[in-house]
């Protein structure tokens, strides 16, 4: 399936929107990852540990949204997004969403 942040699908026409889909894992921090942030605080550099659970929950929030327009029908998704909230204070939600839509080539992008 097609995964865009664009409007469109260069060399495709959309045929039909299937409508907004969406992908959400909500995370935690956990505690060894707390300490080892502390400690790299002080220092500076990146936090390896959280980077690590950001990308881990993008995929899981990614792959959410996929199977949502898979049921649809669709094949592809366009105009993707990724937003995150905290949902309480050791944890945040990481949401992607976009629009479902079923394409065709357009004569000049066969």
């Amino acid at each position: 399936m097609l995964v865009v942040n664009t409007d469109e699908v260069p060399g495709r026409q959309i045929t039909e929107v299937l409508g907004l889909v969406q992908g959400s894992t909500v995370r935690a921090k956990n505690v060894g990852r707390d300490i080892a942030a502390s400690f790299k605080n002080l220092v500076g550099g990146e936090l390896k540990g959280y980077t690590e659970l950001l990308t881990e929950a993008r995929r899981q929030a990614l792959q959410r949204m996929l199977d949502q327009a898979q049921e649809l029908g669709a094949e592809a998704v366009v105009n993707v997004r990724f937003t995150t909230a905290a949902v309480s204070a050791g944890a945040s939600e990481l949401l992607a969403y976009g629009t479902a839509v079923r394409l065709q080539a357009t004569a000049s992008g066969a």
